[in-house]
């Protein structure tokens, strides 16, 4: 998962080479059926450019990541390809962002935000509510989770995938991501947090995804948040995900469940 600041961050010229060949789609994944992940959100700037994923857990409120940072954006709906003219697109603005209040950018914890729509979705079969779990269950090292979203396909193109894409990544011990081989505590992995990735590298989310889901067993456990800047599938930069802890649904169910 590389740097998910915005897709203007620098790219350094890096060729990652797995099993088989280049690294390509989100990294190392594929092309997801259309329309079959109906709670993605694409969130665009104001400029009508693509900034972050996110999904929509309530008809008027997206989850997506802090350091998502949208102004007078617009939120899209229904959404497989970038470039095609689909009918079950829904484009809905912006009304507010909400951040978590204890936000650090630095550190990078309590990288989530809510994202409040100005009129509700109109759900069908393209565009449905993601559930929130009803625990924060912490997925442990060795569980395969999937992460989905526009994002970068590879690390020497610096633009979004047309195609909504998906893979399969496996969840990494903190311990393990916090050694000298990986993040060296630098941001420190912490309880709030879910490293994973792959351990020969080449399967990863990347920038773009940021703000899209992180899925264990069909449940969402986390919100992508950041990864070693352009080393999108780097086996030393697994990707880290914000963890939807007790802490967070108690702030999401408070927030969305109090304005309306």
């Amino acid at each position: 998962m590389g740097a998910f600041l915005t897709l203007s961050t620098s790219a350094a010229v890096i060729l990652l080479v797995i099993r088989g060949g280049l690294c390509v789609d989100i990294i190392g994944g594929n092309e997801v059926a259309p329309h079959s992940r109906p709670f993605m959100a694409l969130i665009s700037g104001k400029n009508g450019k693509p900034i972050c994923g996110g999904v929509l857990i309530k008809e008027n409120w997206v989850l997506t990541a802090a350091h998502c940072r949208v102004k007078r954006g617009k939120v899209t709906l229904g959404v497989h390809s970038l470039s095609t003219r689909e009918r079950e697109k829904q484009d809905l603005q912006i009304a507010k962002q909400i951040r978590h209040p204890s936000y650090c950018s630095s550190c990078k914890e309590n990288d989530i935000m809510l994202v409040q729509l100005q009129k509700r979705a109109k759900l069908n079969k393209a565009v449905q509510v993601i559930p929130l779990p009803t625990s924060d269950d912490d997925p442990k090292p060795g569980t395969i989770c999937t992460v989905t979203g526009w994002g970068q396909t590879h690390n020497r193109v610096r633009k979004f995938s047309d195609t909504l894409r998906e893979v399969n990544i496996t969840v990494i011990s903190r311990h393990i991501c916090n050694d000298d081989k990986h993040y060296k505590n630098n941001p420190v992995i912490t309880d709030n947090m879910i490293c994973a990735g792959a351990k020969e590298g080449g399967k990863d989310s990347c920038s773009g995804d940021s703000g899209g889901p992180l899925r264990c067993n069909n449940v969402i456990r986390g919100i992508t948040s950041f990864g070693k800047p352009n080393r999108c599938g780097a086996r030393d930069g697994p990707g880290v995900y914000t963890r939807l802890t007790k802490q967070y649904l108690q702030w999401i169910r408070k927030t969305i469940g109090g304005a309306e």
